[in-house]
């Protein structure tokens, strides 16, 4: 089986199983913002289903141009999970619940990380190397942080058990990327693991654990704004 038939069924089976388990998984009646239950949704599916789409047809003979606009398709998947969420279903829900008691300051957050990416996608999408590209998620990353160090300092808010799950989603996500653009492990071996157990591999399972990381703390998150009340003035 080619290497390229594997990485479909890595990428497409956890499309499948997102698509379908998701929607039960997630308490929709216990949800009081609801758009941000669906920008979860979407979010998780997003890497998903464009690295399908990229594999299933990057072995078309249309040129460097097919290949680009996969590539675009590839990186917006990516991009969507860390705008819609947080690597990407990341961080709008998590800005938002981190802000809850802050509207003003939550809005322009919120309109900021937008921007940051936009910006973000458009120098991935134009990157020629996989270190530059990886780069390309830098300032999203710093911005991410930043709400992390909120939470962990007691300044915003959200679900005390959530954090956790968000360091650990993005310290997954972060090592799969550099396993990926390492070469890890085939690297030490050629052609030993041009099939089974390359870094390619390895990379989409760290990122669909880290998916599942993400949704647990982006459900302990929308279950905590139900229920939070920001203390008056």
């Amino acid at each position: 089986m080619p290497n390229n038939d594997l990485l479909i069924l890595f990428t497409g089976i956890p499309l499948l199983c997102f698509l379908v388990l998701l929607p039960l998984n997630i308490p929709w009646s216990q949800i009081s913002v609801m758009w941000l239950g669906v920008v979860h949704f979407l979010a998780c599916l997003s890497p998903q289903l464009g690295s399908v789409v990229y594999h299933l047809f990057m072995n078309h003979e249309g040129g460097e141009p097919i290949y680009k606009t996969l590539l675009t398709l590839d990186m917006c998947g990516i991009c969507m999970i860390n705008t819609l969420d947080y690597r990407c279903s990341r961080a709008l829900p998590i800005v938002y619940s981190t802000l809850l008691c802050y509207p003003f300051t939550r809005t322009v957050a919120l309109l900021i990380y937008i921007l940051l990416s936009s910006y973000a996608i458009y120098c991935a999408i134009t990157a020629r190397s996989r270190v530059r590209r990886l780069r390309s998620f830098a300032w999203q990353a710093l911005f991410r942080f930043s709400f992390f160090l909120l939470r962990w300092i007691g300044v915003g808010g959200g679900s005390p058990t959530s954090l956790r799950h968000f360091l650990t989603m993005d310290a997954l996500a972060v090592l799969g990327g550099v396993i990926n653009i390492t070469r890890i492990p085939e690297r030490f071996r050629p052609g030993l693991f041009d099939y089974w157990c390359n870094s390619h591999q390895i990379m989409h399972v760290l990122v669909v654990v880290s998916i599942m990381y993400l949704h647990w703390g982006v459900l302990d998150d929308l279950l905590w704004i139900n229920t939070y009340h920001c203390p008056s003035d």
